[in-house]
């Protein structure tokens, strides 16, 4: 399994033939390596609504008949447009033909906004994924504050790598994204959603250096793990 990191909070796995994206945010983001008539994919994980989270998915789901996963009524949305998806709920899980998806709590909000139309569509409940393929779980928190349950997540999965949003203001910043690594014992920590626009500048050095030795990794876009 090959894992790789593309900006902001946009993530590859690769598996048995399959490839999987997070929250394929590609056109607008200045810190991508990726180009949508590019990008082959099969299956992609959404965690919230947001326009810098959905990105993409539209045209990239129509473009190669790719599955979206997403809490339920974000799924309802794009399903409306003609994508083929499937919605889930907070604490509920299902098994896939490439692994299983369970959605987790995420403290934040959901919605996409149509800017031309002034618009701001409810999209549900904002959400992490734990995403288990070939025996091993990644946790992708998606946007979200630190939560007391995280140490519950911890508890509960055996987390190979997890990836926390550090950028503040939005989301947790470095401080609590240390605490939320305590709690969720993950073997490797990688930050994500920061410096994509100037309110979440962070340095993703500094936040590594505190964590335990050997579990913080700074994955700079385009880098690739196997696992």
């Amino acid at each position: 399994m090959k894992i790789s990191f593309h900006g902001h909070s946009v993530v590859k796995v690769e598996t048995d033939g399959k490839t999987i994206l997070f929250d394929p945010f590609i056109t607008g983001n200045g810190s991508t390596d990726l180009k949508v008539e590019d990008v082959k994919v099969d299956v992609i994980l959404l965690t919230h609504g947001h326009n810098d989270h959905v990105g993409d998915t539209v045209d990239l789901a129509l473009k190669n008949d790719a599955r979206v996963i997403a809490p339920f009524e974000l799924a309802e949305y794009l399903e409306w447009q003609g994508l083929r998806t499937h919605g889930m709920s907070i604490g509920g899980s299902h098994t896939f033909d490439f692994g299983t998806v369970k959605l987790t709590q995420a403290f934040h909000s959901s919605s996409y906004t149509d800017y031309e139309t002034k618009t701001i569509i409810y999209t549900g409940m904002p959400s992490g994924i734990l995403l288990t393929v070939e025996d091993k779980t990644i946790y992708h928190a998606g946007d979200t504050g630190l939560f007391s349950d995280m140490k519950m997540i911890g508890e509960l999965n055996d987390i190979q790598i997890a990836f926390l949003p550090i950028g503040d203001n939005y989301t947790m910043g470095p401080e609590d994204a240390l605490m939320a690594a305590k709690w969720l014992d993950a073997k490797r920590v990688v930050p994500i959603h920061y410096n994509t626009f100037p309110v979440i500048e962070q340095n993703p050095d500094e936040f590594v250096a505190r964590l335990p030795m050997e579990t913080g990794l700074v994955m700079k876009v385009g880098d690739t793990i196997e696992m």
